[in-house]
């Protein structure tokens, strides 16, 4: 009893980055061959890819593609957003529900203590989680309801 998951715990390790000097179009190929709906930005300092910036494929679609800006002439830069929601590495998970709901995002990225892309948690991997806790909790109504049915018949 008493587990308490972190964002370093449920986030996905493997993320697709891009650089601020990306062309659009050498952002769109890695989320189309990873099946990702975002890129993390980062840059290189030290060694450690700090995160500057989020590119869904949203942003590429209603701001450049329905817009009708030719997509070659820009870079990851110019679209990416750069007000961003961050989750250290020991969040809970009430803390990034409250965070996701509060800032009206979907996908966080998780960074450790320099800053530095640890992983990135979405709505989705969220949802996967919440969704197995419900499970247990029905189990936990299910057990008690089959246990309480032998006593009820040995009380008539």
């Amino acid at each position: 009893m008493g587990e308490q998951l972190t964002a370093g715990e449920v986030c996905t390790r493997s993320v697709t980055v891009a650089f601020r000097s990306t062309t659009l179009g050498g952002a769109a190929r890695p989320m189309r061959d990873n099946n990702a709906g975002c890129l993390v930005v980062v840059d290189e300092v030290q060694g450690l890819r700090i995160v500057v910036g989020l590119l869904t494929d949203r942003d590429i679609v209603t701001d450049i593609i329905a817009a009708e800006v030719n997509p070659d002439t820009l870079r990851v830069e110019d679209v990416m957003t750069t007000e961003l929601v961050t989750a250290r590495e020991t969040d809970s998970l009430i803390d990034l529900l409250r965070s996701m709901r509060r800032k009206a995002v979907r996908r966080i990225p998780v960074v450790g203590a320099r800053a530095e892309l640890v992983g990135l948690v979405t709505l989705d991997d969220l949802l996967d989680i919440v969704s197995e806790e419900l499970v247990l909790l029905v189990g936990a109504i299910d057990s008690q309801s089959q246990r309480e049915r032998p006593m009820r018949r040995l009380a008539r």
